[in-house]
C-alpha cells in the first residue's frame, strides 16, 4: 500500500488557466456556477471562474474519499465485532491472500479507466472493498480501544495537515519539490517491508519503522493535498481520491502499529 507520488499535473498560471468553454459539457458534474464565484481563493492569481471550478473538483474528491473511508470503517467494524465473519476471515488463508493481491492488481484497471465514468467509480468501489478487508483484518490484531486511539489520532493529524496545506497554498507556498524525495523514500519503505518477512525486526525496530512510516505518509498527505489544490486535472477525481485515501489508510495502519507496540 502506498501513496501516489507521480500525479498528472495542471499548471495553474495566468497564461494557461482552463477556460469555461474548455470544460463545458466535458467535466462530470463540474459545471461552472456563477453563484460560487465568492469561494475562498485557493492559490494566488487564480480567476474567480477557475477558482469555482477547482473548488467543485475538491468537493467532489473529498466526497468520494469520504465514501471510501466510510466503507472501510464499516467493513472493518463488521470483521472486528462479528465473530462468524472474523473466524472466516482469519481462518481462510486463501481469502486473506486474495484480498491482499486484489488491491495491487486492481490498480491496473483503475488507472486505465480513471477518467471513464461510471466505470472508474465502480472499479474504485470494488477496489476499496478489497482494501477494507485487509484493514479490518489488521484491526483484529489489536484491542478495540487501541484501534479507536489510532482512528482519533489519524483524524486529528489529517485534519491539521490538510488545513495547513490549504493555508500554505493561499500564501503561494509549494510542496512540489517533495515529490521525488517522497517517491524514493516510499519505495525504500516498501522494499524494507518485504525484507521484514525474511528478516524480522525486534520490537524496538518495529516501533521505529512504524514511526518513520507515520511521518512518511503524513508528508504524503501534504503533498497530495497540494496536488489536489493546484496540480490535478479536473478529470482526475478518482486518482486524487485514491491518493489521499491511501495516504490516510497507511497513516492509520502505522499509527495503529505504533500504539499497539507501545501497549505491548
Amino acid at each position: 500500500m502506498m501513496g501516489s507520488a507521480q500525479s498528472p499535473s495542471l499548471a495553474l498560471t495566468e497564461g494557461d488557466l482552463p477556460t469555461q468553454q474548455k470544460y463545458h459539457g466535458k467535466r462530470d458534474e463540474l459545471a461552472y456556477d456563477p453563484e460560487a464565484q465568492e469561494e475562498v481563493p485557493l492559490v494566488p492569481g487564480l480567476s474567480k471562474m477557475d477558482n469555482a471550478l477547482r473548488w467543485g473538483f475538491i468537493k467532489k474528491v473529498y466526497g468520494i474519499m469520504s465514501a471510501q473511508l466510510f466503507l472501510t470503517a464499516l467493513v472493518a467494524a463488521v470483521i472486528m465485532f462479528n465473530e462468524p465473519v472474523q473466524r472466516f476471515v482469519m481462518g481462510s488463508m486463501a481469502f486473506q491472500i486474495t484480498c491482499a493481491v486484489l488491491p495491487l492488481v486492481g490498480l491496473i484497471p483503475l488507472f486505465i479507466y480513471s477518467r471513464k465514468h461510471p466505470h472508474n467509480l465502480i472499479i474504485l468501489g470494488l477496489w476499496t472493498a478489497a482494501m477494507s478487508v485487509g484493514v479490518g483484518t489488521a484491526c483484529t490484531l489489536y484491542e478495540p480501544f487501541v484501534v479507536l486511539e489510532a482512528l482519533a489520532l489519524t483524524a486529528s493529524v489529517t485534519t491539521s495537515l490538510t488545513a495547513y496545506t490549504f493555508y500554505a497554498a493561499r500564501k503561494g507556498q509549494s510542496f512540489q519539490k517533495l515529490g521525488p524525495m517522497l517517491f524514493t523514500c516510499l519505495w525504500a519503505f516498501v522494499a524494507w517491508s518485504f525484507l521484514q518477512i525474511v528478516f524480522p525486526m525486534p520490537p524496538v525496530g518495529k516501533t521505529i519503522f512504524a514511526l518513520l512510516g507515520a511521518v512518511l505518509f503524513s508528508l504524503y498527505i501534504i503533498y497530495d493535498t497540494e496536488q489536489l489544490i493546484s496540480r490535478h486535472d479536473l478529470d482526475d477525481y478518482v486518482i486524487a481520491s485514491l491518493s489521499l485515501y491511501l495516504d490516510i489508510i497507511n497513516l492509520f495502519l502505522k499509527l495503529l502499529q505504533l500504539l499497539g507496540n507501545n501497549r505491548q
